[in-house]
C-alpha cells in the first residue's frame, strides 16, 4: 500500500477483503472488461484499483465505469500521495469525517450510500452507512448495469423485488 500524505491514517482509506470476497463482490460487474485485471487496492467506499498489462485501472462504483488512471504501480503510489487523488478516488475528507464522527468499518465492511447518487442520493455524510462489502459491491454492479440499459431521461419510480429463480437479476430498481 502506498504511503499516503496521512501516513498513520492511510489504512482508513482502504479495506482488505479476501480473494473469495473479491470474487463474489465482482460477479455482477462482468459487463465491464475485468478479465486480465488483478486487484491492487480496494477503497473504503469499495472502489477497486486493478493492475493489468495495459496499466492501472479503477472501478468507479459511483459512475459504473472502469477508468485507466496511470501506467505503473509506481505512478499510482505517487498519485495517491496527492490531495487531488485522495479527494477524487479515496474520498479522504468524507472518510475522515465519518471516522471522526464514530462511523467506523468492521472487517468485511465498506462505506455505502443509503441511496446511491445515481438514484438521486446525496453525496453527504447523512446518506452514508456501513455495509457488507460483498453485498454492497455486488448490488452496485447490478444497479449500474440496469441503469446503463435505461433510455436517457427515464424515471425510476419504484423498486421491485423479484422472487422468480429463473429471472436474473433477482431484483430490479424499476418496474
Amino acid at each position: 500500500m502506498p504511503e499516503l500524505r496521512k501516513n498513520s491514517m492511510a489504512n482508513r482509506y482502504f479495506i482488505n477483503p479476501s480473494q473469495d470476497e473479491l470474487d463474489r463482490a465482482l460477479e455482477s460487474w462482468n459487463w465491464l472488461e475485468l478479465e486480465g485485471k488483478q486487484v491492487l487496492l480496494v477503497t473504503a467506499f469499495a472502489d477497486v484499483f486493478f493492475s493489468a498489462s495495459d496499466g492501472i485501472w479503477i472501478l468507479d462504483t459511483l459512475e459504473g465505469k472502469l477508468k485507466s488512471i496511470c501506467e505503473t504501480q509506481q505512478e499510482l503510489d505517487a498519485a495517491l500521495l496527492t490531495e487531488e487523488m485522495e479527494d477524487t478516488y479515496l474520498m479522504a475528507p468524507l472518510v475522515d469525517y465519518l471516522i471522526n464522527s464514530g462511523l467506523t468499518l468492521a472487517d468485511s465492511e465498506c462505506y455505502d450510500f443509503k441511496i446511491h447518487p445515481r438514484l438521486g442520493g446525496q453525496m453527504h455524510h447523512e446518506n452514508i452507512e456501513t455495509s457488507n462489502f460483498v453485498v454492497s459491491l455486488n448490488l452496485r454492479g447490478q444497479l449500474l448495469e440496469q441503469i446503463r440499459q435505461m433510455k436517457p431521461g427515464a424515471k425510476i419510480s419504484k423498486f421491485v423485488l423479484q422472487n422468480d429463480a429463473e429471472t436474473k437479476p433477482w431484483w430490479k430498481f424499476w418496474a
